[in-house]
């Protein structure tokens, strides 16, 4: 059966490490699930104002409902996130406050969810990540639960312009544990 799954990045850099490492790890998926990058730059930032019918001065942005009805329509949400300042960019909280909303329509609620994080240090992303799996939570998204990807030094995984070959099979590995979620 055929499976649709968007990806979330979450630095809005063209060149950005998380969006080459999220064009590789869509590369991994197996044929019957399609992927795609939702993008979150155009995201107006996320004032409750805009959903709320009796503020007739702040009208929803026409972003805010596509990129909802884009994650609703998904089989599942893939995030790959860097980690600015021990946490996670901006542009990504925004992204998920925006699909949280309005209250009890949250695009997010029950939608398999694949996360990874990378930082330039040796951590790995370890803030970013725990920081996007507690949000995640509160929206009952089921995630791969026997192992979490923290890339560190992540500038060094590449060859060229691919991953080197132990990073992608770890990442093959996930990604056919979180393909086993969308079922």
């Amino acid at each position: 059966m055929e499976k649709h799954v968007v990806f979330i990045v979450g630095s809005l850099r063209k060149e950005a490490i998380s969006r080459r490492i999220a064009d590789e790890v869509q590369s991994l998926f197996p044929e019957n699930v399609s992927t795609e990058i939702l993008e979150i730059r155009d995201l107006p930032l996320y004032d409750a104002d805009y959903d709320n019918p009796d503020i007739t001065d702040r009208p929803l942005p026409e972003t805010y409902p596509v990129f909802r009805q884009a994650v609703q329509a998904a089989d599942g949400v893939f995030f790959v996130t860097p980690e600015n300042n021990r946490t996670i960019p901006a542009a990504l909280k925004n992204a998920i406050d925006v699909g949280s909303k309005p209250n009890g329509q949250a695009a997010w609620v029950g939608k398999p969810a694949g996360l990874i994080s990378h930082s330039v240090g040796r951590l790995g992303g370890y803030s970013s990540y725990k920081n996007v799996q507690l949000a995640l939570t509160y929206f009952q998204m089921p995630m791969v639960r026997e192992m979490e990807v923290f890339l560190s030094q992540s500038p060094q995984l590449w060859e060229g312009d691919q991953l080197n070959e132990g990073t992608k099979a770890f990442l093959q590995k996930y990604v056919d544990a979180y393909v086993n979620l969308l079922d």
